[in-house]
């Protein structure tokens, strides 16, 4: 199966790779994240790597998008510092942008080949959270009467 490919947001790879060359610094922030708003923002963030995991560009930039109020996302996109440009998200990262926004979009690839694809192609057949969540009008408690 292809995936459908829609139009690549230059500008928003622009704005990653902007923050990677400009806030990138050593060890601790490899990668920045760019994702355009709804509305039309661009909201930025870079990773904050840790011995334990830590989280990477593309949920630290949901965090930040929402303080923003910026919680519909459109397209997403992270560029690792160094000039390695595009770089696609990691299995946990593709998981929890499902979660959050079904519909978005996500660039990857590199040179010729970058694209932006739906989320879902990224990753097929999976578990979606909000599917297995309990309906909160199901959940009140009954009336003992």
């Amino acid at each position: 199966m292809t995936a459908q490919t829609h139009p690549v947001d230059h500008e928003l790879i622009e704005a990653a790779a902007h923050i990677a060359r400009t806030r990138c610094r050593g060890d601790n922030h490899t990668m920045a994240a760019a994702a355009r708003a709804r509305d039309g923002r661009i909201v930025t963030a870079v990773n904050a790597y840790h011995f334990t995991g830590g989280p990477c560009a593309e949920l630290v930039l949901i965090g930040a998008a929402a303080a923003q109020g910026a919680y519909e996302l459109d397209t997403i996109v992270a560029v690792g510092d160094r000039d390695r440009g595009v770089v696609p998200p990691c299995g946990r990262c593709r998981q929890v942008l499902l979660d959050y926004f079904p519909d978005l979009k996500v660039i990857v690839g590199a040179g010729e080949r970058i694209r932006t694809v739906l989320i879902t192609d990224l990753l097929p057949e999976s578990y979606v959270w909000a599917d297995h969540q309990l309906d909160v009008e199901n959940t009140a408690p009954l009336s003992m009467g």
